[in-house]
């Protein structure tokens, strides 16, 4: 039998990019051999997510992955986001990777970006939620078991209040009639603690709650009591 093709899941520690990897584990098309994370230097943290690097470790370690991880600045133009990812590709590339898999769903310029920054490294892009209902899919993670915590919310979209919230059915009836499910719109991010994309929960408590730049994030922490 021919082995599969090599691929990275492009990582940031949510729902979203957490159920990709599922569903491709599901389809077994390709082998799932790294996450690809980008981390805030400057905070030791998941970019925008705001999540602590030893959570993104531990949440690694329970899917059962290696973490690739992309170090960028904060603030980070544009310009060095390109050069330090292209590096990683670069890398990925020459270990035998094939494709980059995406959690994206449905916002036709985001996929086009990724589309373009994969053009001529020899890396495909892979869509597997593309187009889904995400009202529908939402419904799909919570009941599957997906377990996930609301790290950021953009202030603008979605009350303030939301921030350290569990990601549930109770969640999604508190968001604003015109805000996602999924948050694709970047109205909130999150950070999985448990499901079927891993081996055993990532135990963790909101802790303090801190507003920056029209985002309000909440700082997860270990829960070593769990």
């Amino acid at each position: 039998m021919a082995a599969r093709p090599r691929a990275l899941v492009s990582w940031s520690s949510g729902k979203d990019s957490a159920w990709a990897l599922h569903v491709l584990r599901q389809r077994a098309e390709v082998e799932v051999v790294g996450l690809l994370s980008t981390i805030s230097t400057t905070y030791d943290r998941v970019s925008i997510h705001g999540v602590r690097r030893s959570l993104l470790a531990a949440q690694a370690a329970a899917a059962g992955v290696p973490l690739v991880e992309v170090p960028l600045p904060s603030p980070c133009p544009n310009d060095v986001y390109e050069k330090e990812m292209m590096r990683a590709l670069a890398g990925a590339r020459r270990e035998g990777v094939e494709a980059i898999a995406f959690g994206d769903l449905f916002l036709a310029d985001v996929r086009r970006y990724r589309e373009r920054m994969l053009d001529g490294t020899g890396l495909r892009p892979l869509f597997p939620l593309w187009e889904r209902d995400t009202r529908a899919l939402a419904e799909e993670m919570l009941a599957a078991g997906v377990e996930a915590w609301v790290t950021c919310v953009d202030t603008r979209q979605v009350p303030a209040a939301l921030a350290g919230a569990r990601w549930n059915a109770a969640f999604l009836a508190a968001l604003p009639a015109a805000a996602d499910p999924c948050g694709e719109r970047g109205e909130f991010h999150t950070f999985v603690a448990a499901g079927p994309m891993l081996a055993r929960p990532v135990a963790v408590r909101p802790g303090a709650i801190k507003p920056r730049d029209g985002f309000v994030f909440a700082d997860l922490r270990p829960d070593a009591d769990a």
